[in-house]
């Protein structure tokens, strides 16, 4: 695993290790997991979106359209 150097407000970084203490975790492993969540979001997005166009070629609707409120209708 690499070090990195980060750097930031003092106030700032003491309020996230609070907050990470109070998770029972560390600020470093906070950051690890952000940082993965970061590096693969353009990927999950990319996959969405492969998802979203194969599923227009299956859905038919018949020709009808829906108004943004009833598509968001539970």
């Amino acid at each position: 695993m690499k070090n990195i150097t980060l750097s930031a407000d003092e106030n700032l970084i003491e309020a996230a290790r609070q907050r990470a203490a109070a998770e029972h975790t560390t600020l470093n492993e906070r950051f690890r997991v952000w940082l993965e969540d970061y590096a693969r979001r353009e990927q999950q997005a990319a996959e969405a979106m492969r998802v979203i166009r194969e599923l227009q070629g299956r859905i038919f609707t018949g020709g009808r359209t829906f108004t943004r409120d009833q598509m968001n209708e539970r």
